[in-house]
């Protein structure tokens, strides 16, 4: 579950309890009904209106939830000093801050180009859990041992935290309580349906080449379904995540080495990664629930058991570090703050010349960051999806009247491709036929200035965010076969970077 939904939950257990209400039949209601609004928005092709959502939007919301990490994993820590003393609660701040470190270090390694593809490979996707191992025992070396450290609590194997059955009596609650819960649903439902979606829009980034359409509709639908099935068990409402969606992506992507000769004195001919191809299957996603479900039985439990809180809040640190690092709003902050001389020409920024307008939007992604995290402070915690909700009409219908076409088509842009919002109606505003043919699917390559279509593919390697993409040509049944470079042709893309496209549009649909 993702951070939302924790807030989501706890606010509605402080309006509740205090009434008497039963708390896990009041949610159960709430899950309830929201199945019911959840399959009335897919009927309704509700997910249509994602046509409005843009990297605005996702970036406020992505810079939201990486906060909330943030604070979850303070506030584990500041609980310390009533569960283990001033001795217990130092150490939980100094494992955090190593769980922070190494597993960030982790992350730069599997980047750099040290050692070989497939250690950095393998430090880069399996460092964060082996920190979390490695400190798990770190804490009993030495002095250590003898301090108590507050360990994460469990249950019997594949039973409830508490002591009741899995199914939930939906029936022992007041009628009027039953009615109660349904402003709660609409919350949860609106809360659902950008979560997920866009949840789901970032891990089918623009960035990402994928070749298998999406199915937003069908995906709300299930959604609800969960959320029915997860109130009746009396468990948190299960939906897409933010960061850890993206961050699967990322690592199913298989990339290459380029060299960017279009830059100028010392950059020139820097080395940067890009997308060849996205490995789309079933198999690492159904082995995750999997794995979770095996968590519940008993020897993993008391594994479990074993790791201790300060550990558990570095894991939220880490978790809420890498979402900032590549939000949107982050990387547009780093930029005004470099110095000029030193900024690449080639970056999509330089090309704005009212630099006002890029103060102005990075202080209306702020303002909405702000209004959003601050409401979550308080007891209206229960209403931030709406003001979530909000941030897409101030984008579509607002901002247009500040800043030109031009502008916003660098500062914001579609979070994902035509090809993947083809079935909710396209984004808004874009005319596909105006677009270059490479834009308008992520099947086709998009190679920056200076790549060779005959460099070597650097395989297992996950991608960075903002570089450019390259799609491999292939067969139906995935073939290796080399990219035919008579089939394309550069074309100048958004951002600067050069890109393929089709010469023969024809020839690529028998491809």
């Amino acid at each position: 579950m993702t951070g939302p939904i924790t807030v989501f939950n706890y606010t509605v257990y402080d309006i509740i309890t205090p009434r008497g209400t039963n708390y896990f039949a009041f949610m159960c209601w709430i899950g309830l009904w929201s199945l019911v609004m959840h399959w009335a928005l897919a009927i309704t092709n509700a997910c249509n209106g994602l046509t409005y959502v843009t990297r605005f939007s996702c970036d406020i919301f992505g810079f939201y939830v990486a906060f909330i990490y943030l604070q979850k994993g303070i506030q584990v820590l500041t609980r310390e000093w009533a569960l283990s003393g001033d001795a217990g609660a130092y150490l939980s701040i100094t494992v955090a801050l190593l769980v922070l470190v190494v597993a960030y270090l982790c992350a730069v390694l599997g980047g750099s180009s040290l050692f070989w593809r497939y250690v950095r490979k393998f430090i880069e996707d399996y460092g964060t859990p082996l920190t979390i191992i490695f400190f798990t025992g770190f804490v009993h070396i030495g002095r250590m041992r003898d301090i108590h450290l507050p360990t994460l609590p469990t249950s019997k194997a594949f039973f409830p935290t508490q002591d009741r059955g899995w199914f939930i009596h939906f029936w022992d609650i007041h009628v009027s309580d039953v009615f109660l819960a349904i402003p709660f649903a609409v919350l949860l439902t609106i809360l659902f349906y950008f979560d997920h979606n866009v949840s789901s829009l970032i891990a089918q980034g623009t960035e990402f080449p994928l070749r298998k359409p999406a199915g937003f509709h069908w995906d709300i639908f299930l959604l609800g379904l969960t959320t029915g099935v997860g109130g009746l068990l009396g468990i948190p409402f299960p939906n897409g995540l933010i960061p850890q969606a993206p961050f699967h992506t990322n690592a199913l992507c298989v990339t290459r080495q380029v060299s960017n000769e279009s830059e100028t004195g010392g950059a020139k001919g820097h080395t940067t990664r890009v997308v060849d191809h996205v490995v789309e299957q079933r198999v690492s996603n159904l082995a995750q629930g999997l794995l979770t479900l095996g968590t519940m039985s008993g020897p993993l439990l008391i594994v479990l058991h074993l790791i201790p809180r300060g550990v558990l809040a570095g894991l939220f640190f880490i978790m809420g570090v890498q979402a900032l690092e590549g939000n949107g709003i982050t990387l547009k902050m780093v930029y005004l703050a470099k110095d000029r001389s030193l900024t690449g020409a080639t970056n999509p920024l330089s090309r704005i010349r009212r630099k006002q307008a890029i103060w102005y939007f990075v202080a209306l992604e702020l303002l909405g960051f702000g209004a959003t995290f601050a409401i979550t402070q308080t007891i209206a915690a229960i209403g931030f999806p709406i003001i979530i909700l909000l941030l897409v009409p101030v984008r579509t219908f607002l901002m247009p009247k500040y800043f030109t076409d031009e502008e916003l088509s660098i500062l914001d842009a579609p979070t994902a491709s035509p090809f993947t919002m083809e079935s909710v109606g396209g984004n808004f505003g874009e005319d596909v036929d105006a677009l270059p043919v490479a834009s308008r699917g992520n099947d086709r390559p998009n190679y920056p200035e200076g790549m060779d279509a005959g460099d070597s593919i650097e395989r297992g390697e996950a991608g960075t965010k903002g570089s450019g993409l390259l799609r491999r040509k292939s067969s139906h049944k995935g073939g290796n076969d080399a990219i035919n470079r008579e089939n394309y042709e550069l074309q100048p893309q958004p951002g600067g970077a050069g890109g393929l496209s089709r010469r023969d549009r024809s020839r690529s649909a028998r491809s």
